[in-house]
């Protein structure tokens, strides 16, 4: 079984849209650099301008992240391990076959139970249905080559 790769909601690979983000990123921190230096002695008396600083550096250094496609969430699913990154920050979690007991298959979201008691869960959002539908049928084809149970539950209203 090939490797399947979905992105969880809306990417984009384009190039200009990732250089502006990382030059977006640069001038965040240039900025918030320059808001540090020139109320160092201020920050002592104020605490708001921490605040400041440390928003505007996060959310540069985030922007630098995310132009480099490290913010991009996705699962991808093999021939014996699911690899799901369903936090733009954290990293990813890989799923060993053998360590799901059985998963669950709601029209927003999976949830895997696994043998050590856990659950993972994953939402899929309402933006992008083919694609959930998608990883639903291919979860599907995961759980029957690996012997584990697979259930579509459907929620009413």
């Amino acid at each position: 079984m090939d490797i399947k790769y979905y992105t969880l909601g809306g990417t984009s690979t384009n190039k200009f849209e990732k250089i502006i983000r990382i030059i977006f990123g640069l001038v965040c921190i240039a900025i918030s650099a320059f808001w540090f230096s020139f109320n160092i002695n201020a920050l002592k008396a104020d605490g708001t301008l921490w605040i400041t600083v440390v928003f505007l550096s996060a959310f540069g250094f985030y922007q630098i992240w995310s132009g480099l496609g490290r913010t991009i969430r996705f699962i991808e699913i093999g021939s014996g391990l699911i690899r799901l990154k369903k936090n733009t920050i954290l990293p990813a979690i890989n799923i060993k076959a053998d360590q799901i007991e059985r998963i669950e298959v709601f029209p927003f979201n999976l949830i895997f139970y696994l043998r050590s008691q856990k659950k993972i869960m994953l939402r899929f959002g309402a933006s992008y249905q083919e694609t959930n539908e998608k990883i639903k049928d291919e979860i599907l084809i995961f759980g029957e080559s690996n012997n584990i149970p697979v259930e579509f539950i459907e929620e009413r209203i």
